[in-house]
């Protein structure tokens, strides 16, 4: 792909996967790990990828990993690492279960993009999905002022964003972008495969 200019992705792998019962990242699909699959639709897209998670088994995979800037915050609080650590202006954020993810979506995404936008974020059906978005660097002050006033909810920052486009998603990218929860989820997923 030629790059339009420098791009980081961003793999948010810090959940507590409670409805699955165990790691989510880690949940195997197809003889691959869930986070796999976000990697490698990054990989072709971004001159470097950052997973933030606190724990070191992630380190098996080779990228860099940043830890969250703030325990128990939710996935703000890794957004706002990974920006922070990120050194170029244009980032994806992805989540670590979206094993049906692909390059299309990102290539949409950025196609979507134009500079006065701050994000770019996918909405599957009525879901705004905003880790599965393209983001400016610069959105990493606006998530650290919503964490110090004690905000949690990623989509507040749907709402303070002065400028966001969102992308609207045909179904077959819709399915492409489902969070994958539970073992009911993978199921669905197993069935349709």
């Amino acid at each position: 792909m030629q790059h339009r200019e420098k791009i980081t992705g961003i793999v948010l792998a810090g959940g507590k996967s409670t409805r699955m019962g165990t790691d989510k990242a880690f949940v195997l699909w197809n003889n691959k790990p869930f986070i796999q699959y976000s990697i490698d639709a990054l990989s072709t897209m971004v001159d470097e990828i950052i997973i933030v998670s606190d724990y070191a088994k992630f380190d098996r995979f080779g990228y860099k990993r940043v830890e969250d800037c703030m325990s128990e915050a939710g996935p703000l609080s890794g957004m706002y690492s990974g920006l922070k650590e990120s050194k170029t202006e244009l980032n994806f954020v992805l989540s670590c279960d979206i094993p049906l993810i692909t390059s299309d979506v990102l290539e949409e995404l950025l196609s979507a993009h134009h500079r006065d936008l701050d994000a770019v974020v996918c909405r599957a059906n009525d879901t705004v999905m905003p880790l599965v978005a393209l983001y400016d660097k610069c959105c990493y002050k606006t998530c650290e002022s919503l964490l110090q006033s004690g905000e949690r909810r990623m989509m507040r920052l749907m709402d303070v964003l002065p400028n966001v486009s969102y992308l609207h998603l045909n179904d077959a990218q819709s399915i492409s972008v489902k969070n994958i929860n539970s073992p009911m989820d993978l199921n669905e997923i197993n069935d349709a495969s």
